[in-house]
């Protein structure tokens, strides 16, 4: 039996079409699993017992088990699932003025080995399917009664290295009969696979795209992020300039403060020539501390300068104010506390 939640609506249209139903009993199913949030086949009311019948047979409706469950003072809640097979994946719903936003983990641990993030403490053992990266939508929904207006793609894991599962996800809860989030309103964030980073500008969709830069320059990039010795940052600058031009989109560039490291002045600077005419801006992120790491925030001062900096250099810039420092806010966080 297979989940329902791993089907985009053309595949599940096949699907039925080639079982002798109609193309139109796709989009009744698909409204039944992501709008009505049904829980079984025997709610689907509106379609015929044969097919019901069907795909009692052949599918199940998927879930996710909470094994823990945290709510910060700002209203940022982080969810720890179970997967079907045991593991625990990190999933966050934040609420701002604009709606909620959930982040969403694509692969069960990660091998990119950023020196600052917890996410590395565990080696990658999987990528998530499909089906469970949609479900952490679609019950954070279910449990919140909230609808979910953004989504962004920056949980345990490089996205791109679970690419063509992300991808669908992506078309999954985009659907106008599924949870229906506009491609505007999801964002992907990579550490820069830069061929990755090509082909996905090559769907000339309008979903966003978010990279980790961290540093304005190799040296730094390559001590605080390994992928920097396969993708220099000339490499990942020149690929977002082709996603900016195929897809008429601005790019976000994320860039955590650490203290000493390349929260600079100089640093500053260096950055701004470096994304001089590019479509961009800045997301400066204050350092959640880790445990098991050397790295400091940078204090608000040393935050405020380098931000100021880059504004009066001409780059568009945002300081990210911090959403749940008090419940394990870094990624991978609270699911090492659970390894």
């Amino acid at each position: 039996m297979r989940d329902l939640c791993q089907y985009t609506l053309e595949e599940l249209e096949l699907r039925f079409i080639a079982k002798g139903f109609k193309k139109f009993n796709a989009r009744q199913v698909y409204e039944w699993l992501y709008k009505k949030k049904a829980a079984n086949f025997s709610e689907m009311t509106n379609i015929s017992k044969g097919m019901r019948a069907y795909l009692e047979e052949y599918y199940f409706i998927g879930s996710l088990k909470v094994n823990t469950h945290q709510v910060s003072g700002y209203g940022t809640e982080k969810y720890l699932f179970e997967l079907s097979d045991g593991n625990l994946i990190e999933t966050v719903l934040m609420r701002h003025n604009y709606g909620n936003s959930v982040c969403v983990t694509t692969q069960l641990g990660c091998n990119i080995g950023c020196s600052f993030c917890a996410s590395g403490l565990q080696k990658k053992k999987r990528d998530l399917s499909v089906e469970e990266i949609v479900l952490q939508v679609l019950e954070i929904e279910k449990i919140s009664k909230e609808r979910v207006s953004h989504i962004v793609v920056m949980g345990i894991g490089e996205p791109f290295d679970n690419y063509l599962n992300t991808m669908k996800f992506v078309d999954i809860v985009n659907n106008p009969y599924g949870l229906e989030i506009g491609a505007r309103h999801i964002t992907i964030s990579t550490s820069g696979l830069v061929p990755k980073i090509r082909e996905f500008a090559d769907r000339e969709k309008q979903v966003n795209l978010a990279i980790s830069l961290h540093a304005p320059n190799d040296a730094i990039r390559t001590k605080l992020m390994k992928v920097n010795i396969a993708y220099p940052i000339t490499e990942v600058i020149e690929a977002a300039k082709y996603y900016v031009e195929k897809t008429n989109r601005r790019i976000t560039f994320e860039y955590i403060l650490l203290k000493g490291i390349n929260d600079e002045l100089k640093h500053a600077d260096e950055l701004s020539n470096l994304l001089r005419g590019i479509n961009c801006y800045v997301n400066l992120i204050r350092y959640n501390h880790v445990t098991e790491f050397h790295y400091h925030d940078s204090g608000e001062q040393r935050a405020n300068g380098f931000f100021l900096r880059l504004k009066a250099r001409g780059i568009n810039a945002t300081l990210r104010k911090e959403k749940g420092s008090d419940i394990d806010a870094a990624c991978g966080q609270l699911r090492s506390k659970k390894m």
